[in-house]
Parts: structure tokens; sequence; C-alpha cells
């Protein structure tokens, strides 16, 4: 495969704060429709690499490539417009709005200023609304205050935030944390749902839920990859029970 077949190629990554290399010469390439999961110790680099993708934080040397443009050097809400959304680790919802106007105000608001301007809460964007409050569980939920749901359905919530601009790649981090069995289960369904028509980087310490969600697994070990495969390769591997299943 060329790297222009990726929806995500890295190449040589590396960010060092004060001195030590929190991503270290890491390569990742991921397919336009795949749900990749990233594992590892704390402090193996996980959260710092979606930092990465997203331009929260600069790579000193490398490249990252989404859907074969260059994103190293591009500002965090341009690779947004690209097609890339990020859930952080905590749910960033309007608690006192409701999940409708969560959903409402996370619609791309015609890409300009006059867009903005011009744009109503029309038939096209209830209809989004619509679609993703089904895919997220929360279609009975639409006039609720979102401060009122349950925490995995803040998670939901969030996700289908994201979900309204029609990402190409998203990055959820920990995205289970803090959620009831059933929950976790719906949101295993979720997940594997959407990354029918696009490209989904999860990071999860649950290895039970990994192995549900996984098409494939990455271990991180100090800044670099350790191991990518399957997840019964991967827990096979004497250096991923080495450095992180064996504790």
């Amino acid at each position: 495969m060329s790297n222009t077949d990726f929806a995500l190629a890295i190449e040589d990554l590396t960010v060092s704060f004060d001195g030590f290399k929190a991503i270290d010469s890491l390569n990742l390439y991921v397919d336009r429709n795949e749900l990749r999961v990233i594992i590892g110790p704390n402090g193996a680099g996980k959260t710092t690499l979606l930092d990465l993708i997203c331009g929260k934080t600069k790579a000193e040397t490398g490249s990252i490539k989404f859907k074969n443009t260059e994103l190293s050097r591009m500002a965090e809400y341009k690779r947004v417009r690209l097609g890339i959304g990020r859930k952080f680790q905590t749910p960033s919802i309007y608690e006192n709005l409701t999940v409708f106007q969560n959903l409402e105000v996370s619609f791309p608001k015609g890409r300009s200023v006059m867009g903005a301007l011009a744009f109503k809460c029309d038939d096209e964007v209830k209809a989004r609304v619509q679609v993703v409050a089904d895919d997220i569980f929360l279609a009975d939920r639409l006039d609720l205050e979102a401060g009122l749901l349950s925490h995995g359905q803040k998670q939901w919530l969030e996700i289908g935030m994201l979900l309204m601009q029609s990402p190409e790649l998203l990055l959820l981090d920990e995205p289970i944390a803090g959620m009831s069995a059933r929950e976790r289960d719906l949101t295993a369904d979720l997940l594997k749902r959407i990354s029918i028509n696009r490209a989904v980087i999860v990071i999860e310490h649950d290895m039970d839920f990994v192995k549900r969600i996984a098409h494939k697994v990455n271990v991180m070990h100090q800044g670099k990859m350790l191991a990518e495969g399957p997840m019964e390769q991967v827990q096979a591997d004497p250096r991923v029970i080495d450095v992180y299943l064996g504790h």
C-alpha cells in the first residue's frame, strides 16, 4: 500500500518535553475504515500522540499525513476542518443546554463568516441531529438538559457532537471511563458502527473492551511502538507481557 491510501500515516515522529522523548521516532499507519486501539502503560505517550495528531502539541521532527495532507505545521482548527475529531478523557458538553441543542451547535456552520450568518436550524440540521441521536442511544433524550444525563450518556453525547461534523478520523481517549457494564456494551457497538465509514483511534485500558472492538492493536512503551497486530498476537508477545500485561 502506498501512503496515499491511508487515512493516517505517521512517520519518524518525535517530540521531547524538557529533554525527555515523549514520542520517539514513531511510525503508525491507519486505514480509512479501521478501528485501531492503542494500549500501553501510563506515561507511554498515548495521549501525547493524540495531541500531536490534532495539533495541541507540535512535533519536533517527522511527518503526520491525514488523507495524504501534511499536518505537522497546520493549525489545530484547520485540522478539525479537514475532518479530524478529538474526544478528551473528561466529557466537555454544555451542561445547561438540551441534548438537541448540544448536537445542533456542533453542526459545522457553512465553514465561513457568511455561512455562519445565514445559518438557521433548518431541516438539514434537524435531520442530522436525529440520525446522530439514534446512533448514540439518545433519541428519546433530546429535550433533556445534558447535565442530567448519566456519565456514560454524557460520553455518548460528546461522541455525537463530534459525529455532527462528519469527521473522517475520530480520536477517542478512554471513551468508556466511568461507564456501567451495559453502557460499555452499547459503546462497543457504537464504535464498531461508526468505524464503518471513517478511521477511529481509541486509547483504552480495559482489555476485554479492546478485544471486542479492535481491528488492530498497537502497544506503546516509552514513546515508541512496541508491537502491532491483532489482539491475540499482541497479547502473546513476550515484550508486551513484560512491560505491560504482566503488571
